[in-house]
């Protein structure tokens, strides 16, 4: 008997940081820590977590408008300092591994494009045991950045997927503007970097609360 396909979206791709990965207070920080080191003036903590999930360093450049260009790679080699020391203390969020495990037995293909390089995405896939979850990913060191639609115009084109079955899902404005630019739906997510305020322009389905909120959303209506 053939395996039964999920009801509206074949292709389900998360952001990492902030929606599956409890990352967004550690990442704020080291932001702040790192814009100091080079002699900017430390960033808000709305400054510097609403450029989560852009690319590395135009995230760190907005985050640090006085910081001058040329010291953008010594804030990039801080950021990344700091996160390597606090990075043992990341973990996903709670109920994560049981969404993803749901997900996986109604036969939805998994994704994940997000911000972070893909050395960083491989190590903590590795952490966390979830290498072999996912069936395929996007970063950004490896194409255009969000609210680009290029990662989720490749992740539909590896599977065969049009956008009206492709879903995405992530905790910032740029995931879904993102998802806006492709033509493909999102589900926002309250719990990350951004205030879900933001989100209501740009036309999710969902604005889940909560891991469990974002599960029985997606058991329904996915």
């Amino acid at each position: 008997m053939p395996a039964q396909r999920p009801r509206q979206f074949d292709l389900i791709a998360f952001d990492w940081d902030g929606t599956l990965f409890d990352s967004t207070a550690i990442i704020t920080r080291c932001i702040q820590r790192a814009v100091v080191d080079v002699g900017g003036a430390e960033p808000s903590r709305e400054a510097a977590s609403y450029v989560i999930g852009m690319s590395l360093l135009p995230a760190l450049a907005h985050a640090a408008p006085d910081v001058p260009q040329d010291k953008y790679p010594a804030l990039g080699e801080r950021y990344r300092h700091h996160y390597l020391a606090l990075q043992n203390d990341i973990s996903l969020f709670e109920g994560v591994l049981p969404l993803l495990a749901d997900l996986k037995s109604r036969h939805h293909w998994l994704t994940v494009a997000t911000g972070k390089s893909r050395h960083g995405l491989n190590e903590a896939l590795q952490a966390v045991e979830l290498r072999h979850v996912f069936d395929g990913s996007r970063t950004a060191d490896e194409t255009a950045g969000k609210p680009s639609p290029l990662m989720l115009h490749e992740l539909m084109r590896e599977f065969g997927v049009e956008p009206e079955r492709t879903l995405m899902i992530g905790d910032t404005t740029h995931d879904l503007q993102m998802a806006l630019n492709a033509g493909c739906a999102s589900v926002g997510v309250s719990y990350g970097a951004h205030e879900p305020e933001a989100f209501h322009a740009l036309k999710p389905r969902h604005v889940a609360h909560s891991v469990r909120d974002l599960h029985d959303w997606l058991l329904q209506h996915a």
